[in-house]
């Protein structure tokens, strides 16, 4: 089977310090993989790499069977990709309803007459995204609050705003940047049962950045873990919490 996301050799540099080196990952179809290392270790820049954010310093980029290593991000998010942040990127001063719409409109094809003029068309287009962007809304609890602005949220609540936002561009694959970030342990059970309940629902393949190994042990089927921007161990989560290296590169060499 052809894995929906192959990566082989990516590399990035900066400045000519190494971020990301020899980067490779095979991810079938339904996966829900984790990424995981210490601080600095390269996790958001090969998000940023498979995004389309950076230019890669060398290395192959595959989705569902095409090159997408010189794509810009528009382009692969059309292709299926999307994504959060690790810091939240909401537009603070739209209502939560919006947030979504804006999502949406990267699929609507028509031009700029008929927006300024207003088509009836376009009403109909309109219409239409709202009510795709309600459903959306109410698929994650989150019905009650899309006529308030987005900064005015509770923490959890904006991180399934940006998770919401990210559906609404259709995606086969979703990366989440450290989606459990600042959130309580209440609300971080509630991400959890959030991303397993996502993955099935609109039938995607989830990889995410994620230091709450909670989160990781708890919803990943298989972990890569990298450390000074290279995999140094892959596997279950039971096989990674005692590998050797791993524990090395987050606890120290004298443990």
């Amino acid at each position: 089977m052809i894995p929906l996301l192959e990566i082989q050799g990516l590399s990035k540099y900066f400045d000519g310090l190494k971020a990301v080196s020899d980067f490779h990952l095979a991810l079938p179809k339904d996966e829900l993989a984790g990424l995981i290392g210490p601080n600095g270790a390269g996790k958001t820049t090969v998000f940023n790499l498979i995004t389309g954010l950076y230019e890669p310093g060398g290395g192959t980029i595959r989705f569902d069977g095409q090159d997408i290593l010189r794509l810009k991000a528009h382009q692969i998010t059309k292709l299926g990709i999307a994504r959060t942040f690790q810091n939240i990127r909401l537009f603070n001063e739209l209502t939560v309803l919006d947030n979504v719409r804006v999502a949406y409109h990267g699929h609507l094809e028509y031009g700029l007459a008929p927006a300024i003029l207003r088509t009836p068309d376009f009403q109909k287009k309109e219409r239409e995204l709202t009510q795709k962007a309600q459903e959306l809304l109410k698929i994650l609890n989150l019905s009650a609050r899309q006529n308030e602005v987005a900064k005015g949220l509770p923490y959890g609540e904006q991180r399934r705003l940006e998770i919401a936002r990210a559906l609404a561009a259709n995606p086969k694959l979703l990366l989440l940047d450290e989606p459990a970030a600042g959130m309580n342990p209440s609300e971080v059970r509630q991400l959890m049962e959030l991303i397993s309940w996502v993955r099935s629902e609109f039938d995607l393949t989830i990889l995410l950045i994620e230091h709450q190994m909670q989160v990781v042990m708890g919803c990943c089927e298989r972990v890569v873990v990298m450390d000074f921007g290279e995999i140094i161990a892959e596997g279950t989560p039971k096989e990674i919490q005692t590998n050797p290296r791993v524990i090395e590169a987050y606890l120290g060499k004298e443990v």
